[in-house]
């Protein structure tokens, strides 16, 4: 089946075999397969879809269009993949609580994507940390410290590589079976054992409303285990920011406070514990997933896994010292402002997504990938849905590069949090789906 008849067919809604889909991967991946074929295949799986099936097997064809790492380890191989929101620094956190419960972390990471952040962006606010690296130097850094977060190699699923570009200028990105194939290529490229997904839902988030975030989970979930990993997905709010913090440094900050004191984050901490938890119990680590979370909490309250992130930084050429002196290492912003509530009330709502665009607009996001990110800026003290707030009181303290910046980031703020008479916390885990 050439490209035109693989087009067509999908156009008219019929079954696809395995086998073109496995040559349209490979000829994306070596440039076979042109834009013009490529964007019309993408629009004909936006219109028509791929069925289950379809979707396994393109993610499986996109997954070996390039390097999948094997392994020989002492313990099982696990991952965790999060759709994004603001304030979601649970990768910092995650991977080495697991490697400090046995298990191994190759987790290839992605930057900042529309108004989220992304987990390298924020570990590269840490001076001298690298995430490029080789699929060996990846395997070693892993067998040696048990845990190690990289941003994806050229030889990582190429063919998601090209397709995703495709995507971007086509108006296809909202397709779930585009979505699933890609997010699933690249983390079963890395030969996981089990793999637990966080799919956020609320106005911080891609997947906005609770029906589209349960179609999305119960795709990743079916296609993962189609392709042969075990896969859990946890749908968790993202109504307001996962930790009150938005941007690079700021949120490695949390992070460290988290390990140090998990009570100053008790949203953070309770996202991380629960996929902590279904993953060690995939892997057989823990009993139950109950009893995973607790080994989770465990090893952040001990120090363990501070201790594990520690050697994580320092291998990945961070300085050896960080987990004693992170303070005096993360850059700071030169101007403070704090963001004044306009009235006394309630905190009813809060718009994530004006959050996202108001760090970006500071110059702690991309508009375009050639952007340099500004790791100093972003926003802290994000009051939380349900505080009683006084006039005058700061909803959130804005970290700037200058007093125009601020300025700025305080008008893009100005409808970004709602008052009310009252107003309930939401509810932060929504749905398990496995």
């Amino acid at each position: 089946m050439d490209m035109r008849q693989l087009n067509a067919a999908l156009r008219d809604g019929a079954p696809v075999p395995a086998e073109a889909l496995a040559a349209f991967a490979q000829g994306l991946a070596d440039g076979r397969v042109s834009d013009a074929q490529a964007g019309a295949f993408a629009m004909a799986v936006c219109l028509r879809g791929l069925g289950d099936a379809g979707r396994v097997a393109l993610t499986e064809a996109m997954r070996d269009s390039g390097t999948v790492l094997h392994w020989d380890l002492p313990g099982p191989v696990l991952d965790k993949h999060s759709t994004g929101g603001i304030g979601d620094l649970v990768s910092l956190l995650l991977a080495p609580a697991l490697a400090a419960c046995g298990a191994f972390v190759p987790m290839v990471s992605g930057r900042g994507l529309g108004h989220t952040g992304g987990t390298i962006d924020k570990l590269e606010a840490i001076p001298g940390l690298r995430t490029g690296f080789a699929p060996e130097d990846f395997k070693a850094l892993v067998r040696e410290n048990g845990a190690a977060i990289v941003s994806a190699s050229a030889d990582i699923a190429p063919a998601d590589r090209r397709l995703y570009a495709i995507r971007d200028v086509s108006g296809t990105v909202e397709s779930v079976d585009l979505i699933t194939a890609s997010i699933l290529s690249k983390k079963l490229a890395a030969g996981l054992g089990a793999l637990v997904l966080d799919v956020k839902c609320g106005t911080g988030a891609f997947m906005a409303a609770p029906e589209d975030a349960r179609a999305l989970a119960r795709a990743l979930v079916d296609t993962a285990k189609g392709a042969g990993c075990p896969t859990v997905a946890l749908i968790t709010d993202m109504n307001q920011p996962l930790a009150p913090v938005a941007g690079n440094a700021l949120e490695v900050a949390a992070a460290m406070e988290a390990f140090t004191a998990p009570a100053s984050h008790p949203a953070l901490v309770a996202v991380t514990e629960a996929l902590g938890g279904e993953a060690l119990a995939l892997a057989g680590l823990a009993r139950t997933p109950g009893d995973g979370a607790a080994m989770i909490l465990d090893a952040i309250g001990s120090g363990r896994a501070a201790e594990r992130f520690g050697g994580m930084v320092a291998a990945q050429g961070g300085p050896g010292d960080f987990l004693a002196r992170w303070r005096a290492y993360l850059p700071a912003a030169q101007v403070m402002r704090p963001l004044p509530c306009p009235r006394e009330g309630v905190l009813a709502a809060v718009d994530g997504r004006a959050l996202g665009h108001a760090v970006i607009g500071l110059g702690g996001g991309r508009r375009v990938e050639s952007d340099t990110v500004n790791p100093a800026v972003g926003l802290s003290h994000i009051a939380r849905i349900g505080a009683r707030m006084q006039a005058g009181e700061p909803l959130c303290l804005i970290h700037a590069t200058e007093e125009t910046g601020a300025e700025a980031a305080r008008a893009a703020l100005a409808d970004a949090f709602t008052l009310a008479d009252a107003a309930l916390p939401p509810r932060l885990m929504h749905e398990r789906v496995a």
